[in-house]
């Protein structure tokens, strides 16, 4: 993990090796980097993600991001998106980056310039 401070607030990027296949892998991810009290959120690789997290029919992407609203914490998933032709997950991604909680992002510099938005 490396940390990243970006306009006056702190970012962990979650090494792409980090598997997160369960909503508990995420919540210990974040209680880590809160008791460390280094990071107001965190960047995530795709890669790092199970794909059920790009299936909305699963609920575990709804999961997640619920954790992250609940707790304050700022979240960019960064990756190649275009893969996935769901009108219902390109919406999603789409809100997403509307808000100021959650992002998705193509490379790390774009995360970091929407997580400091």
């Amino acid at each position: 993990m490396n940390v990243i401070t970006s306009g006056g607030a702190s970012f962990a990027v979650i090494d792409c090796t980090r598997k997160i296949i369960c909503t508990q892998d995420i919540l210990d991810l974040m209680a880590e980097l809160w008791f460390s009290g280094q990071c107001t959120g965190m960047i995530v690789y795709k890669e790092s993600l199970d794909e059920r997290f790009f299936d909305l029919k699963t609920g575990f992407a709804g999961d997640v991001l619920q954790k992250f609203s609940n707790y304050n914490f700022k979240l960019a998933v960064v990756g190649d998106f275009s893969k996935y032709t769901s009108k219902s997950l390109r919406d999603f991604i789409y809100e997403c980056n509307r808000g100021s909680l959650v992002f998705f992002a193509s490379d790390v510099e774009a995360a970091l310039k929407a997580l400091g938005s």
